[in-house]
């Protein structure tokens, strides 16, 4: 099928082939509306990129602001269900500050929820999800999906101090991937040498999955992580299975990802596309955030910044998303 340029942009053409992908795999699509409550977003500041909001009264005297983030939204009003799942995709607009220039913009994002019965497989077939959507996007720039695990992290900083200020202070240097940093606050504050060598050798780790997940075990055996380091092997084999092991995969392992401990927890990844200079993919489990919105569900996802990508030139790529309709 062929299109022409003056019907559709180029990230119209993204968006109808990523609702394609999703569509495919079985997800359905989920519609919301432009506001919510300003109560949703007052409770979860933590949790957004900034506390600014746009707010406005309606005409039951209600406080109600124009939605900077779709994840909440769509927490708040799906059925809890937890011996079910839910596939879930979107493409919506937020709104929210520009870093840039300090004023409020409209943000088009895209992206996948699975909330519910969402365990390990689940997990992987959404990090599969989130890799085939960069391939998808990337067109001929090569792309990138790093994986972390925030509590193989956070069991690591808790069993090291009792301070709130200093574990706040260590999550910190492990985002900035401060190794002297980590040394020098862990002297400071009396922390065992092996402790504090443990975590900076696991922020050493970067590479595919098949080639550092036996070094991952061997830094956290006998500490507060092993556990979790199982639970992160059994995610990593529904992407990587023993009997045809997928080549190719642009997957690696990178334990500088923190992200916001209150929320999130176990599996957190980013995508990154060469020639863009920040992420263009963001996504990880929130079981954390179901808990404090009172659900019981489990719940794994992504967002996928479709006005970053127009930092992507117009190449030949447009060509590979027209054939992606064709296969």
């Amino acid at each position: 099928m062929q299109y022409d340029d003056n019907v559709l942009t180029r990230t119209e053409r993204r968006i109808f082939a990523l609702r394609t992908l999703y569509s495919r795999a079985g997800y359905r699509s989920y519609r919301m509306r432009k506001f919510e409550d300003y109560d949703l977003y007052s409770r979860n500041k933590d949790f957004l990129l900034s506390d600014r909001v746009i707010t406005f009264t309606d005409t039951n005297g209600r406080l109600k602001a124009l939605k900077p983030d779709v994840t909440l939204s769509i927490v708040k009003n799906i059925e809890d269900k937890p011996s079910c799942l839910n596939r879930l995709f979107y493409d919506e607009n937020v709104y929210r500050v520009s870093g840039s220039t300090g004023t409020f913009r409209e943000i088009m994002q895209m992206g996948l929820e699975c909330i519910g019965d969402a365990g390990n497989p689940v997990a992987a077939e959404v990090i599969d999800l989130a890799e085939k959507s960069l391939a998808l996007v990337a067109e001929e720039y090569d792309y990138i999906l790093r994986v972390s695990d925030i509590d193989m992290l956070t069991l690591l900083v808790d069993g090291m101090t009792d301070s709130g200020s200093v574990r706040s202070e260590l999550l910190r240097l492990v985002s900035a991937k401060n190794l002297h940093g980590i040394e020098s606050l862990c002297a400071e504050n009396d922390i065992p040498e092996e402790k504090c060598r443990t975590l900076t050798e696991l922020l050493k780790v970067y590479g595919t999955p098949p080639e550092v997940m036996p070094r991952v075990a061997e830094i956290c055996r006998g500490t507060e992580a092993e556990a979790e380091v199982g639970e992160l092997a059994d995610v990593l084999r529904g992407l990587y299975p023993e009997s045809g092991e997928k080549e190719g995969r642009k997957i690696v392992l990178d334990f500088s990802i923190v992200g916001d401990t209150n929320y999130y927890n176990g599996m957190a990844f980013e995508g990154y596309i060469d020639s863009i200079p920040e992420c263009v993919l963001i996504g990880g489990r929130y079981d954390k955030l179901m808990r404090r919105m009172k659900k019981k569900s489990r719940a794994i996802g992504f967002a996928i910044y479709m006005d970053t990508l127009g930092m992507l030139g117009r190449t030949a790529g447009d060509r590979a998303i027209e054939n992606f309709y064709d296969r």
